[in-house]
């Protein structure tokens, strides 16, 4: 029996109203002159990069899941998840550390709606406790060990240029290239984002089936900031702000592992006692 009746018709309600508030921050942000004029070069650089992202490829993509997860797509749900961690992530970054203008309300719109998307689809899942037919030759284990590798190793990452600056009690390098108090990324990772991928890695080590549920929703979190670092590393490359374009590689190689990893996921999992994957009696 369906658990959550018209499960199908809340997540357009949410959906509809945050990819339209996605379009007019990202396409005022993008298209106004001197918008970001208050910023420093590099920070206005990277935040019109973001709303190039979000413009042409997070909203399309959060309605093409939005219908999927209506048309009762068995897999489209926890990407739909994805993708929200994905937009309350960013607009947090836009609320605390983007210089107060006119689309203030549109960020704390789309930071609330995103966020609470993300809170309904948890519900979801307490709801219908869901659980996982899952095939042999899943790599649920591999899966888990690189969930553990890079949250380690951006742990490692961010730590290595902090510590220093802690050390010799200095404002780091970074901070002061983009003219902000403290670095929202380094904030949200350290403290949200890599304990969860690292505690997921362990759930599905340990074969615990919120691990299994959370991958799919972290496969597609981890894609989407791989495909934005990517784009934001090559477009400070084009603007003359780097030299390097290594990091657009590297994160695009990561992307696309990690589509491999999702792809591959969904492939070998059966969703005959899955029952948020699938409302069928």
């Amino acid at each position: 029996m369906n658990q959550m009746p018209g499960k199908e018709k809340i997540v357009p309600v949410l959906s509809l109203p945050l990819a339209a508030f996605i379009i007019i921050a990202s396409a005022t942000g993008l298209l106004t002159p001197g918008f970001y004029a208050k910023e420093t070069r590099p920070w206005a650089i990277q935040s019109t990069g973001q709303d190039a992202i979000d413009l042409f490829f997070i909203a399309p993509l959060l309605m093409a899941v939005t219908i999927l997860v209506y048309q009762k797509n068995k897999t489209a749900l926890p990407i739909w998840a994805g993708v929200n961690l994905y937009l309350a992530y960013t607009f947090a970054i836009y609320c605390f550390d983007v210089h107060f203008n006119r689309l203030f309300l549109f960020y704390c719109f789309c930071l609330g709606l995103s966020a609470f998307s993300f809170l309904y689809f948890l519900i979801v899942l307490k709801k219908e406790s869901p659980g996982y037919n899952v095939r042999q030759k899943t790599p649920l284990r591999f899966i888990g060990i690189y969930f553990i590798i890079i949250s380690v190793l951006f742990y490692l990452l961010w730590l290595a240029d902090i510590f220093p600056s802690l050390l010799y009690n200095k404002i780091p390098d970074k901070l002061v290239e983009t003219g902000l108090i403290t670095n929202p990324v380094e904030i949200l990772d350290l403290s949200l984002i890599l304990p969860c991928v690292f505690t997921t890695g362990i759930l599905l080590l340990n074969g615990k089936s919120m691990g299994f549920v959370l991958t799919p929703v972290l496969l597609s979190f981890i894609i989407l900031m791989d495909v934005t670092l990517s784009v934001m590393n090559l477009t400070a490359y084009l603007k003359g702000m780097s030299t390097d374009t290594s990091i657009a590689f590297v994160m695009g190689m990561l992307a696309i592992f990690s589509i491999v990893l999702l792809i591959i996921f969904f492939i070998n999992i059966t969703s005959r006692n899955l029952k948020y994957y699938n409302n069928a009696d």
